[in-house]
């Protein structure tokens, strides 16, 4: 494919009009024409991407612990784990990544739900990607958000959609390994299990979100029982409420403070926790 086809491409994405010549558009192209060219002639070095996000990415627990997310859907031996890369994450790579555009936007807004969509463009593979992310903006019982909640959706889904974008562009391959080393440095070892499953459960507190309904998410009845697996586990959840790729009702349904732990496995159609979070691994998003 030629250069100047790709940015014809590349401009619809970003939501220039190409039928119209106009001087937006024409800055625009011009914009994007000097990157490829700079692109082409400083090309990335891929040993240096990885030392960069790595440095990034585990500069210290609180960077580390932003950089993944982790839901638990189900309970006991039905339960099932969905976890990828954070929007933190994204960001990080595309930084380290280099001569990338990159950018997201909300497209379309309804009475019940908005659209966003995410642009990733590798200047110097002329590998680009658009995906749409739509959310919710009512209750359950159809009931239209608040205006502030409506732009903090806006903002989720914006996030997502460029997150996403971003991982369809580069290669996770070359991610996977810094996505692994963030979780060791955010989860930490036996000797600090004590001091970051506190943090946690202090970091939920402050989200209105209780020590029981933690531990029934967990399906531990004591904070003793949390190991490095479950810390791991409320890192991931914590930051996907955070990025909005659930909501605390949707991750602890209850909705207050449970009075009684876990019962036992075998009543596992009690037990049941429906959640309606999409269902996202490694930057994709399937309904």
């Amino acid at each position: 494919m030629k250069e100047k086809e790709f940015v014809n491409e590349e401009q619809e994405l970003m939501g220039v009009d190409i039928e119209m010549p106009t001087v937006i558009s024409q800055i625009t192209k011009a914009e994007v024409d000097i990157q490829i060219s700079t692109a082409k002639r400083w090309p990335r070095s891929l040993k240096k991407f990885r030392q960069d996000a790595m440095s990034m990415a585990t500069t210290d627990v609180e960077t580390a612990s932003s950089c993944f997310y982790k839901l638990k859907r189900g309970r006991g031996a039905d339960a099932k784990i969905i976890e990828g890369p954070s929007v933190r994450l994204a960001e990080i790579v595309a930084n380290a990544w280099g001569n990338m555009r990159y950018g997201a936007r909300v497209v379309n807004e309804t009475e019940k739900e908005v659209t966003s969509q995410g642009v990733a463009h590798d200047l110097e593979k002329n590998v680009a990607s658009t995906i749409e992310v739509s959310r919710r903006i009512t209750t359950k019982d159809g009931t239209r958000f608040g205006d502030d909640m409506i732009m903090v959706t806006k903002n989720a889904a914006s996030s997502i959609a460029l997150r996403n974008a971003i991982f369809k562009t580069v290669p996770f391959t070359y991610v996977k390994q810094i996505y692994e080393q963030a979780k060791k440095v955010a989860v930490g070892n036996a000797k600090t299990i004590a001091e970051r499953r506190q943090q946690m459960l202090d970091a939920f507190s402050k989200i209105s979100v209780s020590k029981e309904q933690v531990l029934v998410y967990l399906e531990k009845t004591s904070v003793e029982e949390i190991g490095l697996t479950e810390v791991e586990l409320m890192i991931g959840v914590f930051n996907a409420i955070k990025d909005g790729d659930t909501t605390i009702d949707q991750a602890f349904p209850s909705g207050k403070p449970a009075t009684a732990a876990p019962k036992a496995k075998n009543d596992k159609k009690k037990d049941a926790i429906e959640t309606t979070e999409p269902n996202i691994e490694f930057g994709t998003e399937t309904k």
